[in-house]
């Protein structure tokens, strides 16, 4: 019987200092994953949770003036809340310094030394203090840290063993006969190479300082924290008590590339030897980069996600994190990547396509979802195949891959609004119009539903508005789910774009406005208002915000400059009618005159046109 439970890890987080967007990454791409798994109906336990035990920890709080445990209390509640924030759906967060994973990591102690797999004997080598590791002499690149380039120190001390060595032949042949076992395929090889040139013994405690788990029977040593660390895989599904194994094994370990040799190399063998299986994958992803350098605390080029949520929202984050980069890959962290992303990829195609669908139902078919029929476009048998393309992607941990699958069928619906003009299919009353808006609003449905691993709120935001707002399943992919006669509910812009802020980043600010001078009757009355139907659009040359409109106006055609382009196609204007102010002073505008103005109301998304709920005759005056 195939198995239908889905156990998903991240790192645990070591709570030295608060986390960055680089940590959110991870952790956003192990939700989305654990998301998609539940939508298919399996049963999912996603683990997270934070490392708060060892040297690094120890000395920082003492800088601070603070012992270990209420240094570390206030960073991870800060963690808790940044997850909370990002919608992060862990089933489980594990802390090491609960009793319930001394527990285990002390009865995982007893149990290997009981079997000779642990001895005591003395040490010295070479230790990295922020990464918590021991180097060989051979290991180190100038005499410092191969993983992080900072100093080493010299340690002696007595110390536990594991015995490591014992399991290098065991380990490389499932390296070799599991070719999946370590992704993506450059981490495996790198696990190949660093097994094949020998495995020695692992210090696995430390009597320099205290702060940690004690080895059982002997409390001058501490265990060290990564042998400590890693057992949260265990000790957060309930190990040692005989349930774990409802969980155990995971079917990925997702982490950053720069820890997969304990993933990949120890941590294997400390399952072999307590006779439990292997997980089924560790999955390496690549760094974000702030220009060609790795994000890191340590360097002070860390940028905070919740100023980032708090200036753009967690989709437009989440959607950023997860498109930007091909996992597994390393990928460049901007802001202005990610205002581009937001503006192009969520305001411009996804919010544009559900905006101008809605308002064409409720212009022309009545605010009511009209029957479906044809496959206009080929949006349906598109829409099937996008479902695919996606499953696999992320069946094979290609997020990127996945969003931009779902982004090719956001982009032919829009297209096919420009090839078929809707407006026009009214005026005619052609018969084709009905299945046409069927399938934009199908389109934004299946849409919504292949988005919902990926965004917290915006496909519920999109269901709402075609009024179909049930939490959707994986299986409501399929084609056909809209049921004619729903009634939509028009509600806000997904995503306002973003325009400059003078007085910082990048984001949609609300400057308060001067109260506005009050007018006489007579004053407005002198403007002479009118209903116009726009009949021809284009771009002005050499102008990214203009268009060129024009407007039909009681048996004469005006020309009409708008600085609407960011918000408005040309084409999607022509047949619309709109507010024009017919007397206002001719203007040259980038050798265009413009005689008059469109009105539109200016919002955080940028103008949106004001017309008239019904069709009138051009040239009516707005009183």
């Amino acid at each position: 019987m195939a198995r239908t439970t889905f156990y998903i890890t991240t790192p645990i987080y070591y709570p030295s200092d608060d986390l960055h967007v680089g940590h959110a990454y991870t952790t956003v791409a192990a939700d989305a994953l654990a998301r998609f798994h539940r939508l298919r109906g399996e049963e999912v336990f996603f683990l997270t949770g934070t490392d708060e035990h060892g040297q690094k920890i120890e000395r920082r709080a003492a800088a601070a003036g603070l012992a270990p445990a209420p240094f570390v209390e206030g960073i991870v509640a800060g963690i808790r809340s940044l997850w909370e924030q990002l919608g992060i759906s862990h089933d489980g967060f594990l802390r090491t310094t609960e009793e319930r994973h001394a527990r285990a990591v002390q009865e995982v102690f007893r149990t290997l030394r009981d079997r000779g797999d642990i001895y005591k004997a003395s040490y010295e080598g070479w230790y990295c203090t922020p990464c918590e590791a021991f180097w060989l002499p051979s290991k180190l690149v100038d005499g410092n840290c191969p993983d992080c380039g900072r100093p080493v120190e010299r340690l002696r001390e007595e110390s536990y063993f594991f015995r490591l060595s014992r399991y290098q032949k065991r380990l490389l042949a499932h390296l070799e006969e599991h070719p999946d076992f370590v992704q993506p395929p450059s981490r495996r090889n790198e696990m190949l190479n660093f097994v094949r040139q020998g495995l020695e013994d692992l210090s696995i405690s430390r009597t320099s300082f205290s702060w940690g788990i004690p080895v059982p029977d002997d409390p001058d040593h501490v265990i060290y924290v990564w042998f400590d660390a890693l057992l949260n895989y265990l000790s957060g599904i309930g190990y040692p008590d005989e349930g774990f194994r409802h969980w155990w094994p995971a079917q990925l370990h997702l982490v950053g590339k720069e820890i997969v040799r304990f993933h990949a190399v120890i941590w294997p063998c400390i399952l072999m030897a307590l006779d439990l299986p292997l997980p089924e994958r560790v999955y390496g992803h690549g760094w974000l980069l702030m220009g060609d350098t790795k994000m890191s605390k340590s360097r002070g080029n860390t940028v905070d996600p919740r100023q980032l949520i708090q200036r753009y929202g967690r989709d437009a984050l989440r959607y950023f994190l997860l498109r930007e980069v091909p996992f597994g890959s390393d990928g460049a962290y901007s802001e202005e990547a990610l205002v581009r992303r937001t503006n192009v990829d969520l305001a411009n195609d996804l919010g544009n396509l559900l905006s101008r669908t809605t308002a064409m139902i409720e212009r022309f078919a009545g605010g009511v979802i009209p029957p479906g029929g044809a496959d206009p476009g080929g949006l349906a048998r598109l829409s099937e195949e996008v479902t695919g393309e996606v499953t696999r992607a992320l069946e094979g941990l290609e997020l990127s891959g996945a969003l931009t699958a779902v982004w090719r069928l956001v982009a032919r619906a829009n297209k096919l609004i420009e090839e078929r003009s809707p407006w026009a299919l009214a005026k005619a009353g052609d018969p084709a119009l009905d299945p046409l808006l069927y399938s934009l609003a199908e389109t934004l449905r299946v849409t919504a539903v292949l988005l919902a691993p990926f965004l917290m709120d915006t496909p519920g935001r999109i269901l709402e508005q075609l009024g179909s707002p049930a939490a959707p399943a994986w299986a409501d992919a399929a084609w056909g789910g809209l049921v004619p006669g729903t009634r939509i509910r028009r509600g806000a812009p997904l995503f306002p774009r973003l325009v400059p802020d003078p007085a910082g980043p990048q984001h949609p600010a609300a400057v308060p406005a001067a109260p506005p001078e009050e007018v006489s009757l007579e004053e407005f009355q002198r403007l002479d208002l009118r209903i116009a139907t726009v009949r021809e659009a284009s771009q002005v040359a050499g102008a990214d915000r203009l268009l060129r409109l024009s407007l039909a106006l009681d048996g004469e055609v005006r020309t009409v400059v708008a600085g609407i382009a960011a918000a408005y196609r040309p084409e999607d204007l022509v047949g619309r009618q709109v507010l024009f102010l017919a007397n206002l002073r001719p203007a040259r505008i980038r050798g265009v005159t413009s005689q008059g103005m469109i009105l539109a109301a200016s919002g955080s998304d940028g103008p949106r046109l004001l017309s008239p709920d019904r069709d009138v005759p051009d040239g009516t005056r707005v009183r």
